[in-house]
């Protein structure tokens, strides 16, 4: 299920703190000049949903032409001030577009603002707030990587993930999920980004290739960094090679038996698990990069000497690494997180059988951010805060004339 893509921003959502250092509050706040009351891009309601497209048309109707159009969405997607001189030119950007700045910060900030910060150690889990008052999550991750939203909920309903529990809310736009870089990118140097948090990425395939499109170029991020993860959509292994920035790929498998992943995973599409390595790995090789597969380690559930075999099996001969990730804890789930001990000969038995793999502990489980897990706890105990987390300012805007 899905919204209308033209729903305006609700009464009681915020946008994000403008990036001026003019004033502490937020663009949308201050009041307008008579500069900014005749500007092209006038202070009005962002639509949910919105799209890279979307915000391309507002810059042109503002002025902007092709290379200034790139100018400003670069300054954008790497957190810099949007009339910041370009090549020491202050007035680089034609006249009628820097009078308009203050609107399209407005239109920019109102995409994706920080409901909510928890951070950890090396890992901080961020609640990101839409346009329409809607909340995903982000996670910062170490080593400069970004966990990123696709989607508000989930249609694949995984037994062990929280974003499922409620199904699919609405899509997210592309504005929207590059957004959450941007927004990122004001906290701390992002370099990576996978596409692994709310949402199945292949159910939102035109918006989430989009993103990756515009972080490929623009956002200034190596295509090998761009990791677009999948439970298994023969869409996706088809578009994915054929993609104009063609991104790392991740296979959510999580178990070789066929009847166990339909339990686990209710609503993906009924591939067989053969199958649906050979589908990956014919698509990770078009793009050159190595085949991620990422297994959630269940205690007593996926985590046998069985399994161990049986994988080993499957990935023999393939450009492929295993990532096993022991379980975020879900409250109210049957499930548990496997001891470390287990956890450890798991992987050392892939090793042992030639298997390329690694344990990797989630930098969300100490944040308590696996998936969906935050947004949940705050729908359960009330709203969040109708303000943005005030964030770092990027550099001062120069008023030039």
């Amino acid at each position: 299920m899905t919204s209308d893509p033209d729903r305006t921003l609700g009464a009681g959502a915020v946008a994000m703190p403008s990036s001026s250092s003019r004033a502490s509050s937020s663009l949308s706040s201050s009041a307008p000049s008579s500069a900014q009351l005749a500007d092209p891009v006038p202070r009005q309601p962002v639509p949910a949903r919105a799209s890279i497209a979307d915000v391309r048309e507002t810059l042109r109707a503002a002025g902007a032409g092709p290379v200034h159009e790139r100018h400003l969405m670069q300054q954008w997607l790497q957190a810099r001030a949007l009339d910041a001189p370009y090549r020491g030119d202050p007035n680089f950007l034609p006249r009628r577009v820097r009078e308009a700045l203050p609107a399209i910060e407005h239109r920019l900030g109102a995409l994706a603002c920080v409901r909510e910060r928890a951070p950890g150690e090396g890992a901080e889990r961020l609640l990101v707030g839409l346009a329409d008052g809607q909340t995903v999550e982000s996670v910062l991750l170490p080593r400069g990587g970004l966990c990123v939203s696709s989607q508000i909920g989930c249609a694949v309903g995984c037994t062990f993930c929280t974003t499922g529990r409620d199904g699919l809310l609405r899509q997210l736009g592309s504005a929207e999920i590059v957004a959450q870089v941007a927004l990122a990118r004001r906290l701390r140097a992002v370099r990576k980004v996978v596409f692994m948090g709310m949402g199945e990425p292949a159910h939102n395939l035109d918006a989430v290739l989009d993103a990756i499109a515009l972080l490929g170029t623009d956002g200034g991020i190596a295509r090998e960094q761009l990791v677009f993860s999948t439970v298994g959509d023969r869409r996706a292994f088809e578009r994915l090679p054929q993609a104009a920035v063609r991104p790392s790929l991740a296979l959510s498998l999580h178990t070789t038996r066929a009847d166990l992943r339909e339990r686990l995973l209710p609503r993906a599409p009924r591939i067989a698990p053969d199958e649906l390595v050979e589908l990956a790995d014919t698509a990770a090789r078009a793009s050159g990069f190595p085949l991620l597969v990422q297994w959630t380690l269940l205690d007593g559930v996926n985590d046998g000497d069985d399994e161990v075999e049986a994988l080993a099996a499957l990935l023999a001969g393939r450009r492929a690494i295993l990532n096993a990730i022991p379980w975020n804890a879900v409250e109210g789930s049957d499930f548990a997180r496997p001891p470390l001990e287990r956890a450890v000969a798991f992987v050392r038995g892939l090793r042992a059988r030639g298997t390329m793999a690694t344990l990797r502990w989630s930098a969300a489980q100490e944040v308590d951010g696996g998936c969906g897990q935050l947004r949940a706890r705050r729908a359960a105990g009330g709203s969040p805060a109708t303000a943005p987390v005030a964030l770092p300012a990027t550099t001062r805007l120069n008023r030039a004339g």
